[in-house]
C-alpha cells in the first residue's frame, strides 16, 4: 500500500465512517462477487475514491480561502450534503440553520439549560467555528425517506410496531426521553419479535429489508449498533421510563389489576469477576447471577419487573406492590400471588396490617393430617385444565410476637389474625395440599382461590417459561460492573466451628451407642475395674464434651455476616449495571403485552383456541411488501395459505389499520392483505 493510499483510507474514516471504507458488497455465499458488483453498482458512487477525497480537499480549501468566516457557517451546504451521500441512510440527519440558544444548549422559551442527553449533537467541523452559527441537527424521524414498494422478509413484524406506536404512545415516549436513540428500541423490538438472541447476531439479517421494514432506511453494522445503544444507556434514563411504562398500563387499563402473579427467575452471569449468587430451581442450587422479580396479571400480561442483586427479596417486592397499588388508586386493592418463598408468619402479619390481600401455597404442611382428612369433607368440585379438584376450607388462627428490639429494648405487642386455610384434593394423582390466603373485604369464593392458585403453576401455563423459549428473555446487552453495596457474606469462622462440633458429635453418638452395649466389669471387692471396655468409653465421651462446649459458645458468640473487607484472602463483590438490560426488557415486555393483545384480537375470528398461538407467530414470519409516501406507510402481508388463518389475518389487519396510528412526522400507518403488487 502507498503512502496516498494509507491517507486516502485514514481521511474516507474520517469523513464517511466505516461506510467509507465499505465497498457495496454484502456477504452472501451464493452469489459471486462480480454478480454481487453488477446488484450493487447503482448503490456506489462511480469513479474513484481518491478523486473524491481530492474534490473535497479543494472544495475546502477553496471555502477557507475564498468565502469569509460568516458565510461559511451555512455556505458549507453543499459539502456537507456531499458528505452524507456517502454515509448510510440511518446516519443522515436534517440540518437547519440553528439558533445560539440551541446551539449553546438553552431552552429558548425559559433561556434555563437543558436537561442532560437534550442538547443537540455538535460535529467536529462545528466546534472549529462560532458556536452561534453552528448547525444543530434534528431529531431523524422514522419512515422518513419515500420510495415505492419494496420487499421485506420481516413485514410480520409491522403488527407489532403499529400496536406500540398507537396503543402504548411508544414513539412520543421514546422522542421525549431519548431523542434519535428511538432507533435502537426499533432494533430490539426486531430481536423480540424474531427472536434474535444477541446484537452480533443481527450481522446474519438482511439489513435494507429489515432496516426498511424498521423505519431506519437500513440496518446499520455491528459498530453502529453499539455506538446507538451506548448513548441511549449513558443517559441513564431506565428507571424513569419504566416507571412511566408500568403505571401508564395500569392507569389505561392494559394490564390487569385483580390478581397479580409475582416470581422471581435466574439472570445467570458467567463472567470472571464475583458477583452475589441467586438460585437456580432447575438445578436447584446457588450459580452467579441475579433475580427478576416479574409481575404478571391473570392473562399474563407483564404488569411490572424489578432486578435485584443475588437471590432478590421476594417479601420486600410483594410489601412494595401493595404500596404500589395503593398509590395508582385502583380502587379494590389486587390479590398479591406467591409462591412458598413468602411463607411466615412475620411476613403475613406485615400483609395484613398493611391490608394487602394475598394467596400463597402454605409451607411445611401436615402431610399426614391433611390425608387423614375424611372425603364426606370436600364439598367443593372445580376442574381446571381437564384435571378434577375437589376443596375444603378452614380457619388457621395466627399469633405473631414480635422480638425484642436489641436497640430500643421494647418489644412491640402480639398481633393475632385468622387466614383461611384451602385443602386441595387433586382426583387424578390423590396428592393434597393446601393453601393460604387472607382476601381482606373482598370475600373471594373457594374457586376463584384455587384457580389463582394453579393459574401459573403446576400443569397450567407459565408465563415466564413460554417468554424464555420465544423471546431472549435473559439476554443482557452492555455488561458492566461496579463495587456491589452489599459485601457481607456468611461467616466462614461458623462454618468452620459448625463443621468441628459436627465430627465431635458424630464422634460422641458412635461412644454413646458403644457404651450403652457394653457392660461394665467389677474387681472382687465390688470396684470397677481400670481396664475395662466401658470405663474407657465412659473417659472418652468426657474428652469429647469437654471439646465439645467450648466451641458451641465460641460460635454462639460469632456474628452471623462479616464483611469481606475485613477478610484476608476475599474479593469484593461486585454488581451489575442493569442500565441496558432494563431497556431490553422495556422493549420485551412491551412486545409480550402486544401479543398477548394481538391474541385477544384473533379471539373474534379464529375459533381454534389451540392453535391461536401459533397463528399468531406465523403472522409474524409473514413476508411482505412496504411503501412510504408523503402521507402513508402502507405494509402489505402476504396471505396465509389456510382459508380460516387467512380470514383472521385479514380481519387482524382491518382491525390494525382502524386504530388510526400515525408516527412524528404526520403520516398514517396502514397493513392490509394481499398479493404482490411489484
Amino acid at each position: 500500500l502507498s503512502r496516498q493510499t494509507l491517507h486516502n483510507y485514514r481521511e474516507s474514516y474520517r469523513l464517511f465512517g466505516v461506510n467509507g471504507l465499505l465497498h457495496g458488497y454484502s456477504p452472501s455465499r451464493s452469489v459471486s462477487k462480480e454478480r454481487q458488483g453488477r446488484l450493487h453498482v447503482g448503490q456506489r458512487r462511480p469513479g474513484s475514491k481518491a478523486r473524491e477525497l481530492e474534490a473535497f480537499r479543494r472544495t475546502e480549501k477553496s471555502l477557507t480561502e475564498e468565502v469569509t468566516q460568516e458565510e461559511l457557517a451555512w455556505d458549507g451546504e453543499a459539502t456537507a450534503s456531499y458528505a452524507l451521500e456517502e454515509t448510510a441512510i440511518e446516519e443522515v440527519v436534517r440540518v437547519d440553520r440553528p439558533t445560539t440558544e440551541e446551539v449553546l444548549g438553552v431552552d429558548p422559551p425559559t433561556g434555563e439549560a437543558m436537561p442532560v442527553g437534550d442538547e443537540p449533537i455538535r460535529s467536529a467541523a462545528a466546534e472549529q467555528i462560532s458556536p452561534e452559527r453552528a448547525p444543530a441537527p434534528v431529531i431523524e424521524l422514522p419512515y422518513a425517506e419515500n420510495h415505492d414498494w419494496e420487499a421485506s422478509r420481516y413485514a410480520g413484524i409491522f403488527p407489532v410496531l403499529l400496536v406500540l406506536m398507537s396503543q402504548w404512545q411508544w414513539m412520543e415516549r421514546l422522542f421525549r426521553l431519548f431523542g434519535h436513540g428511538w432507533r435502537i428500541f426499533h432494533v430490539f423490538v426486531l430481536m423480540a419479535v424474531r427472536n434474535i438472541r444477541s446484537i452480533e447476531q443481527l450481522k446474519h439479517e438482511r439489513r435494507e429489508e429489515a432496516g426498511r421494514l424498521l423505519g431506519l432506511g437500513r440496518l446499520p453494522a455491528l459498530d453502529t449498533l453499539w455506538t446507538w445503544f451506548h448513548e441511549v444507556a449513558d443517559k441513564s434514563r431506565a428507571g424513569a421510563l419504566l416507571k412511566e411504562f408500568f403505571a401508564d398500563q395500569i392507569r389505561c387499563g392494559r394490564v390487569g389489576a385483580r390478581l397479580w402473579f409475582t416470581d422471581g427467575h435466574l439472570l445467570p452471569y458467567t463472567g470472571q469477576e464475583k458477583v452475589h449468587a441467586a438460585w437456580s430451581t432447575q438445578r436447584r442450587m446457588p450459580m452467579p447471577g441475579q433475580t427478576n422479580l416479574v409481575t404478571c396479571d391473570e392473562r399474563g400480561r407483564i404488569v411490572t419487573f424489578e432486578i435485584q442483586e443475588g437471590k432478590g427479596d421476594l417479601r420486600a417486592q410483594i410489601l412494595k406492590l401493595g404500596e404500589y397499588a395503593r398509590e395508582q388508586s385502583l380502587g379494590t386493592p389486587p390479590v398479591q400471588v406467591f409462591d412458598r418463598e413468602g411463607d411466615g408468619l412475620e411476613f403475613f402479619s406485615k400483609l395484613v396490617r398493611s391490608r394487602t390481600p394475598f394467596i400463597t401455597w402454605e409451607k411445611n404442611a401436615n402431610q399426614a393430617r391433611l390425608m387423614a382428612l375424611p372425603a364426606a369433607d370436600f364439598t367443593h368440585r372445580v376442574q381446571i385444565n381437564g384435571t378434577e379438584y375437589r376443596l375444603l376450607e378452614e380457619t388457621r388462627a395466627c399469633l405473631y410476637s414480635p422480638e425484642t428490639d436489641p436497640d430500643t429494648g421494647t418489644v412491640e405487642p402480639a398481633h393475632a389474625f385468622d387466614l383461611r386455610r384451602l385443602v386441595l384434593w387433586n382426583l387424578r394423582s390423590h396428592h393434597r395440599i393446601s393453601v393460604l390466603c387472607w382476601e381482606g373485604d373482598l370475600q373471594l369464593s373457594p374457586e376463584v382461590v384455587l384457580t389463582a392458585m394453579l393459574s401459573r403453576w403446576g400443569a397450567s401455563e407459565n408465563t415466564f417459561k413460554h417468554i424464555k423459549a420465544r423471546h431472549p428473555y435473559h439476554y443482557h446487552p452492555g455488561f458492566g460492573l461496579a463495587e456491589s453495596d452489599k459485601q457481607d457474606i456468611a461467616n466462614p469462622r461458623i462454618k468452620a466451628l459448625a463443621q468441628q462440633i459436627a465430627t465431635i458429635q458424630e464422634h460422641l453418638a458412635k461412644l454413646y451407642k458403644q457404651q450403652a452395649k457394653t457392660q461394665p466389669r467389677f474387681n472382687q471387692d465390688g470396684s470397677e475395674r481400670n481396664n475395662s471396655r466401658h470405663r474407657r468409653l465412659a473417659e472418652a465421651i468426657t474428652v469429647s464434651e469437654t471439646q465439645l462446649k467450648p466451641l458451641q459458645s465460641d460460635k454462639a458468640q460469632l456474628p452471623e455476616r462479616v464483611d469481606v473487607a475485613g477478610l484476608s484472602d476475599y474479593r469484593s463483590f461486585k454488581a451489575i449495571d442493569n442500565e441496558g438490560k432494563n431497556l431490553f426488557d422495556f422493549v420485551t415486555s412491551s412486545v409480550w403485552n402486544a401479543r398477548r393483545q394481538l391474541l385477544d384480537w384473533l379471539d373474534d375470528s379464529y375459533a381454534k383456541e389451540s392453535d391461536r398461538v401459533d397463528l399468531l407467530y406465523a403472522i409474524f414470519n409473514c413476508h411482505g411488501w412496504i411503501r412510504s409516501d408523503e402521507r402513508w406507510v402502507v405494509v402489505r402481508l402476504e396471505p396465509l395459505q389456510q382459508p380460516a388463518r387467512r380470514y383472521a389475518q385479514e380481519q387482524l389487519c382491518r382491525k390494525l389499520t382502524g386504530l388510526g396510528a400515525r408516527i412524528p412526522g404526520g403520516k398514517w400507518l396502514r397493513i392490509e392483505v394481499g398479493h404482490s403488487p411489484v
